[in-house]
């Protein structure tokens, strides 16, 4: 990696003789949240993180060339439509963490080509985005990276980000309105948006058939007008006629994700998501949360179809939990105040780390999107300490076992429902 280090004395690979599958009975699926240079406020400040690359093509694919070597199912990049801020609802002003950001999907794009196993999930704000645009974007991005793309779907209740569009304008709002019931009317009102986005993004990926292309020079025929479909979306948010302008994706349909905190976001994932992020704080609060996403799930009609449930947290790893909890003291002296966060912070070892893994998913999950503290930092942790940490319990792969970032979750390649029409 070039100058990402590694926490000695992780050790990088299996020991000899460590008795693993190559694809394990019960599978553990692993997925690392990339933002900035971390997710703790200083993590910048840190001497592996090199702010100066942060807006580099190299700061990314370092990142996801250290995640791919983990093996790691996939990564999704953090992204927004207004400066980060340690406010939820406004901006903060603060000069002394990373502000600023490249954008998700064309940084994805632009490492595709550089990796080839390893899926690369951008996020993309629904609320103030077209689907049109968003499903040409990913449908390029499953061809540039060869059916290895999918999105994070995202809401944005931000004043200051409608600001930028001009179209719409929100009131004021912080987390405690969010609970009142104007709030989640509020939140109901932008997650059914998100859900008619993600509707209209699916079908545009499904407007061309797989075999419209018929590309016969001798005929001078390229594409069959007859397997080329109007969507004809109507609903409250969205008018989409279609057809898309990109042929189906080599996935057909590529993964669609979101994190979900309440049962409002809860509801997206169970009517739209291939994979929903929750942040679960315990084992009992993990199986609650897996009860009623499946319930939600029943209740949209796709009781039958697959859905990863992934638990997120924040990760600070170290060869002993004392360092590891000494690093996050440090970090959060410098920055200031205590980092805390939506999802569980977790400060200790590998083995520890394995253990808390194993007993979460053992409630329903079927992965983990882990966030690192300090990317150059905790992310080789994860893919040189925590791996084959999981590969010795015979839990994780050894090798990736295909091609497609769809095939690597265990889902089928959906056939296009034009086409069963």
């Amino acid at each position: 990696m070039n100058g990402m280090t590694t926490p000695s004395p992780l050790s990088p690979h299996l020991q000899e003789g460590t008795p693993v599958s190559a694809t394990p009975r019960n599978p553990l699926h692993l997925a690392v949240a990339l933002d900035g240079t971390g997710w703790h406020p200083a993590s910048w400040r840190e001497q592996v993180a090199r702010p100066r690359d942060l807006f580099t093509a190299g700061h990314w694919a370092d990142l996801v060339a250290e995640a791919e070597r983990g093996l790691l199912d996939f990564v999704t990049f953090e992204d927004g439509l207004g400066l980060q801020s340690s406010h939820y609802g406004e901006l903060d002003g603060r000069t002394d963490q990373v502000r600023g950001r490249l954008d998700a999907v064309l940084t994805a794009a632009r490492i595709a080509p550089l990796t080839r196993h390893i899926g690369l999930v951008p996020t993309v704000i629904a609320t103030h985005t077209e689907p049109f645009h968003i499903s040409k974007a990913i449908a390029t991005l499953d061809y540039v990276s060869t059916g290895r793309a999918g999105l994070r779907v995202q809401i944005s209740a931000r004043p200051h980000e409608a600001d930028h569009f001009g179209r719409r304008t929100f009131p004021p709002i912080d987390l405690s309105e969010l609970q009142s019931p104007a709030g989640q009317e509020r939140l109901t009102d932008l997650f059914d948006e998100a859900a008619d986005h993600v509707e209209v993004v699916r079908r545009l990926w499904d407007s061309w058939e797989d075999d419209a292309e018929i590309r016969d020079a001798a005929t001078g025929r390229f594409i069959d007008r007859d397997k080329l479909h109007y969507i004809d979306f109507q609903g409250r948010h969205f008018s989409v006629k279609g057809p898309s302008i990109t042929p189906r994706p080599p996935q057909g349909q590529p993964l669609v994700t979101a994190l979900a905190h309440q049962t409002v976001p809860y509801r997206l994932v169970a009517r739209q998501a291939d994979v929903g992020y929750v942040t679960p704080q315990d084992s009992a609060h993990a199986r609650a949360i897996v009860a009623e996403i499946r319930a939600e799930q029943e209740a949209a009609g796709r009781a039958g179809e697959p859905l990863h449930v992934f638990g997120d947290l924040v990760v600070f790893l170290d060869d002993e939990q004392a360092a590891a909890e000494d690093r996050r003291a440090r970090l959060d002296a410098l920055a200031g105040e205590p980092y805390t966060s939506d999802a569980r912070i977790f400060a200790g070892t590998p083995q520890q780390l394995a253990d808390l893994l194993q007993e979460l998913a053992a409630e329903g999950l079927s992965g983990f999107r882990l966030r690192p503290a300090v990317a150059g930092h905790d992310l080789p942790a994860i893919t040189r300490g925590l791996v084959p940490e999981l590969q010795r319990r015979g839990v994780f792969r050894t090798v990736y076992e295909a091609d497609t970032l769809r095939g690597l979750l265990g889902l089928a390649r959906p056939a296009n429902r034009y086409t069963a029409a």
